[in-house]
């Protein structure tokens, strides 16, 4: 008798502890939303938009960026600090939010700027064709982080699978829609590599 009692306080102990650990989110993609760290804009403590045009989806550019500053971000608390600093930073220029749909930090996590259904303001003229990411960090003379680059291709084929993105989109640098340096001399040359790079807007 005392052994069956034992082994059914275990059995519950068990479950309770199996329980305690559900009880806790096993990341932030409850649902499996994303296959990478995705950050929505409550996890980095973002202010309302007071500019949310819709955008027509599925887009057929997706255009890159990087920083130059805020500098390269290699953990959470830094990244979300720098994406409170740019949307402070755009709000001053009464762009009414941070600029890009979305940011890609070091640590390879995805942060979420506009989002899929929002005008972006990053590249003049592509704006309401595009969807804008943002690579945080200086790329003019060095690459990204494997990690970086990787999440960023893997963001763009959930635009793709979700169909906020023509699976047909064309690919291009920041510098190709506007006089800039922007994303970097080494990541444009490395993205122009990658597969949907056209060399020109049009």
């Amino acid at each position: 008798m005392c052994a069956l009692k034992i082994i059914f306080n275990c059995c519950i102990l068990i479950i309770v502890s199996i329980n305690a650990v559900n009880s806790f989110p096993s990341s932030l993609n409850d649902e499996n939303e994303y296959p990478f760290a995705f950050y929505t804009r409550a996890d980095w403590n973002a202010d309302p938009s007071t500019d949310v045009r819709q955008l027509s989806t599925p887009t057929p550019y997706v255009v890159i960026h990087h920083t130059y500053l805020p500098a390269a971000c290699n953990d959470t608390e830094q990244c979300k600090a720098s994406m409170k600093s740019m949307q402070n930073y755009h709000k001053t220029l009464e762009w009414g939010d941070i600029g890009y749909n979305f940011c890609v930090g070091s640590e390879g996590g995805a942060y979420e700027g506009r989002g899929w259904e929002v005008i972006g303001i990053h590249a003049g003229k592509a704006n309401s064709v595009s969807i804008g990411i943002c690579l945080i960090g200086d790329w003019r003379e060095e690459l990204p982080p494997v990690i970086q680059l990787e999440t960023t291709k893997a963001l763009i084929q959930e635009g793709v699978k979700r169909g906020y993105i023509d699976p047909n989109y064309k690919l291009i640098g920041h510098r190709q829609a506007n006089p800039t340096e922007c994303p970097g001399t080494a990541l444009f040359n490395h993205i122009s590599t990658w597969d949907h790079f056209v060399p020109q807007f049009e």
